[in-house]
């Protein structure tokens, strides 16, 4: 290695990952031939170690990221706490030569120090970029602009309404949006299904069509929400349709399906406790039962946890809301 080779740290939660640290990121990159990020763990942090390192990993491939397993947690500049940070950089780095420390906190004096390296602190008055992570975790629908998209989608709870036709899904998921001020995923197959249908039926392209073109508008959404977005059905559901409609389903339809199982953070089945809606497009009262049937067999084979909604609007607001709170609290665990 050349004598003027330049290696980079900074380290820090990231909890979450926003253009603050993006800036630091930045100029460590135009700076020095290499960059190591160190990602502290904390138990507190209600986002996992792995996914805050991902994020990183995903917009700066080139850099060298380090998990910081069992990082210290205290905080503070006593002589103490400065010893116990500095003693486990050093021993993450092992040994590894640093000759720039990057940071916008007073504790790149003393740990710059400790590296014998350059204390390089980006930004300290945040006057270039005004935001912190605890601001975005107060808000982060408020402080999106300084939210890279590839962080935001996962800091948005993604919800989705199953259930049969006529089980008050659209309805309770347009509700749902006016009710959390966010966005709702309408079902894009009944919009396909009215313009292209041909005596009551669709073919296999179609259904596949279907569900490809939901999940982008859907991914579209995703970054104009607000904590959360609720999506009336899924892939799964358009494969249902064909295996009940064709008695199979494309490839790639089937495939899509799969990646529905993990796609939503959170499932819920309307129930069919509601009065049915005749209308023209619909297959009667009986098929409902029989397809709301498959829905729940569905579920059950590939194991998704899923929450009954019954009631009215008003009371199933109520269920779901008390059910995301819940969820909230635990979202990455």
């Amino acid at each position: 290695m050349k004598d003027n080779y330049k290696v980079g740290l900074t380290l820090g939660k990231f909890a979450p990952f926003h253009k603050g640290h993006q800036l630091i990121i930045e100029t460590a990159i135009k700076e020095t031939d290499e960059l190591i990020v160190l990602i502290y763990d904390d138990p507190i942090i209600n986002i996992p170690l792995a996914t805050r390192a991902a994020w990183i990993r995903n917009i700066y491939p080139e850099i060298v990221v380090i998990e910081g397993v069992n990082s210290p947690n205290d905080s503070g500049y006593s002589t103490e706490i400065m010893k116990i940070q500095e003693d486990y950089v050093m021993s993450v780095l092992n040994n590894r030569t640093i000759s720039h420390f990057y940071s916008s906190e007073p504790y790149g004096v003393h740990m710059s120090t400790a590296l014998n390296a350059i204390n390089r602190q980006v930004d300290l008055s945040r006057n270039i970029i005004p935001i912190s992570a605890t601001k975005i975790r107060g808000n982060s629908f408020k402080n999106k602009e300084y939210i890279h998209p590839i962080v935001y989608k996962d800091l948005i709870t993604k919800v989705v309404l199953l259930g049969a036709p006529s089980t008050g899904k659209t309805t309770l998921a347009e509700k749902l949006a006016k009710h959390f001020e966010t966005q709702w995923m309408p079902e894009y197959g009944r919009e396909y299904w009215e313009n292209n249908q041909i005596n009551k039926r669709l073919t296999l392209e179609d259904l596949l069509k279907i569900a490809e073109i939901h999940i982008e508008k859907e991914d579209a959404l995703v970054l104009q929400s607000n904590q959360f977005l609720f999506s009336d059905t899924n892939a799964i559901t358009t494969y249902l349709f064909s295996m009940d409609y064709h008695g199979n389903a494309l490839a790639g339809l089937e495939n899509l399906a799969k990646v529905a199982e993990s796609r939503h953070d959170i499932i819920f089945l309307c129930d069919t406790d509601i009065p049915y809606e005749d209308t023209w497009n619909r297959s009667g009262d009986v098929k409902r039962s029989l397809f709301q049937q498959k829905i729940i067999e569905d579920l059950d084979a590939r194991n998704l946890r899923y929450f009954m909604l019954s009631g009215t609007v008003d009371e199933r607001i109520e269920q779901v809301s008390k059910i995301l709170s819940a969820v909230e609290n635990n979202k990455f665990n």
